[in-house]
């Protein structure tokens, strides 16, 4: 049961990472997950454990982890995108 618990902790904190962002983590509920799970990684290096703990995850560095994340993979998409783009347009 501790599994599926962390899963859907993870998953909450991914999706309230795309939605305090403004935006879309690829891959829906397992981008959430995945989200979630590495963003609360992220987020306990460079904060440490504090704050309420639900699920395995202190909730507060997960959320600003997953939040910092979410950021950095929506630009690189971003700029991903630009240069297809520019690409085609080179002729």
């Amino acid at each position: 049961m501790g599994i599926i618990w962390m899963l859907i902790v993870g998953g909450i904190i991914g999706w309230l990472a795309g939605l305090l962002t403004g935006r879309d983590i690829p891959g829906g509920i397992i981008g959430n997950i995945i989200a979630g799970f590495i963003g609360s990684w992220l987020g306990g290096l460079i904060l440490g454990s504090w704050g309420p703990v639900i699920g395995g995850f202190a909730i507060i560095p997960a959320i600003i982890g997953s939040i910092v994340l979410v950021l950095i993979v929506s630009f690189i998409l971003r700029k991903i995108g630009q240069n297809k783009n520019h690409g085609r347009h080179a002729k």
